[in-house]
Parts: C-alpha cells; sequence; structure tokens
C-alpha cells in the first residue's frame, strides 16, 4: 500500500552528460530548473499511470459484469443514480 504524508523525499539518479544537458535545456526553455523539471516529468508519468491502471481496472469490471448476470442484475438493481437530494 503507497502512504504519502504530503512529505517530499529526496532521491539521486544518474544522468550521463548528453541526457543530462538535453533536460537541463528542456528545463530551460520551461523557466525552471532541473530538478523541478524532472519533477514534473516524473509526476506526470505517475498519474498517467494511475489513469492507465484505473481505466483498466475499470474495463475489467466492465467485462465481468458483461459476462455475468447476476452482476448484470446487481447494477441494473441498483440503476442510476437521482440527483434529487431528497
Amino acid at each position: 500500500m503507497y502512504y504519502n504524508d504530503g512529505m517530499a523525499a529526496p532521491i539521486s539518479i544518474r544522468l550521463d552528460d548528453d541526457i543530462r544537458s538535453i533536460l537541463e535545456t528542456e528545463a530551460s526553455d520551461h523557466g525552471v530548473g532541473l530538478a523541478t523539471y524532472l519533477r514534473q516529468l516524473a509526476t506526470e508519468a505517475a498519474r498517467k499511470a494511475r489513469r492507465e491502471r484505473i481505466r483498466k481496472q475499470s474495463e475489467a469490471v466492465g467485462l465481468y459484469v458483461a459476462g455475468n448476470a447476476e452482476a448484470r442484475a446487481f447494477y441494473e438493481a441498483w440503476g442510476t443514480p437521482s440527483t434529487d437530494p431528497s
């Protein structure tokens, strides 16, 4: 299980000179330092991975429901939520 208490944890990575130069140029073009740019790239990649994992899990649930009469009946009985607060 993943736990995030809101505190950032530093990490150390090794980059070859060519890759570091490319990333420093990109960071500069975006008006940020290299560490900030790498943090932005990592955050974007993590969010994309999480969305993809959720999409795959949702697809698996949909396939299960489509192939299981009891599951379909459950969802049909459950119905669509109402926007009426009463």
